[in-house]
């Protein structure tokens, strides 16, 4: 991905105080592990690590995922599109932990890059791959015709604000996230170099949202499915404890959008999908049924395997 912020100039800053700075070496080498809360799967290559069929339901769509804010733009998606009375959309959405889940030979025959979510649409007559969040979106859409205008600036609004999303989330998440959150150690420079670029993200998001219900204008569409799950959970404080450091309170129009979207029932749904953290009444580690909800949450699982 190309920085376009970043300069040829020296690094001057003063607060780059380093007590032991690092000098690169001419040509790099994997030799330990980065640091870091991922570094025992992090790995400079790609391919499979050990052979691992992945299991197919009976549904049409065949989800691989977990509920990070990728994984959540999916089961959203999808929740939507059955919402509306897309039958066809109906899906099996299987849990893919990031603890070396994503190096299986049958994940990574999905998704080359080894990242949730990987979808298997088998509707037709030879199964087809999607990968990564913003093409699966714009699958769907097409291939439902919903939650994307047909036409005009309608059209160009909507994909110029998905394709926003997917170059400037990893600011947000391998950028401050990674520095805030996951790093090691605290970097002043790191973090406040990406804490500028986040709220500046923001203030795009809440001058868009001044003027517009949602980001393609009067109607909701993939780019507010994009976004949210990033933006809307930054909003509220969900991700990286950064709230308060970032003054998300400040972006009302923001607050507004991300309130409004939280409230639709296929949003509620589609949060819970493949999520293993939190409340375990908002936990449904995978989904094969419309039913599970009701039925399969992990409070419910839970009381089941007491008895």
């Amino acid at each position: 991905m190309t920085d376009a912020t970043v300069t040829d100039a020296p690094v001057t800053d003063a607060r780059v105080t380093d007590p032991s700075p690092y000098e690169p070496p001419k040509v790099w080498s994997w030799n330990k592990e980065s640091g870091g809360r991922f570094a025992s799967i992090n790995r400079p290559i790609a391919g499979s690590t050990h052979d691992k069929e992945l299991p197919v339901g009976r549904h049409p769509l065949q989800l691989y995922s977990l509920a990070t804010p990728n994984g959540v733009k999916v089961t959203v998606m999808l929740e939507e599109l059955l919402a509306s009375g897309h039958s066809g959309a109906e899906y099996d959405a299987w849990l893919i932990r990031i603890d070396g889940n994503q190096f299986g030979s049958g994940f990574v025959a999905v998704n080359p890059n080894s990242k949730i979510p990987a979808l298997m649409d088998r509707s037709g007559p030879s199964p087809i791959r999607v990968f990564e969040s913003g093409a699966i979106l714009l699958h769907l859409a097409e291939k439902f015709g919903a939650l994307l205008p047909s036409g005009g600036q309608e059209r160009a609004e909507c994909l110029s604000w998905l394709f926003w999303q997917m170059g400037s989330a990893p600011f947000l998440g391998g950028g401050f996230g990674h520095f805030y959150a996951y790093a090691p150690t605290k970097i002043e420079y790191a973090i406040d170099r990406y804490a500028m670029e986040v709220k500046r993200q923001l203030d795009v998001l809440d001058q868009r949202l001044a003027a517009n219900e949602y980001l393609a204008g009067s109607d909701y569409s993939i780019a507010d499915i994009a976004v949210w799950p990033w933006y809307g959970g930054l909003a509220k404080g969900l991700l990286y404890g950064a709230g308060e450091f970032l003054g998300v309170h400040e972006y009302k129009n923001v607050q507004r959008w991300t309130d409004a979207i939280a409230k639709r029932p296929a949003v509620q749904r589609g949060r819970m999908v493949n999520r293993t953290w939190g409340d375990p009444a908002s936990q449904l580690h995978e989904r094969h049924d419309p039913s599970d909800f009701e039925t399969r949450t992990q409070d419910k699982m839970e009381e089941v395997n007491k008895t």
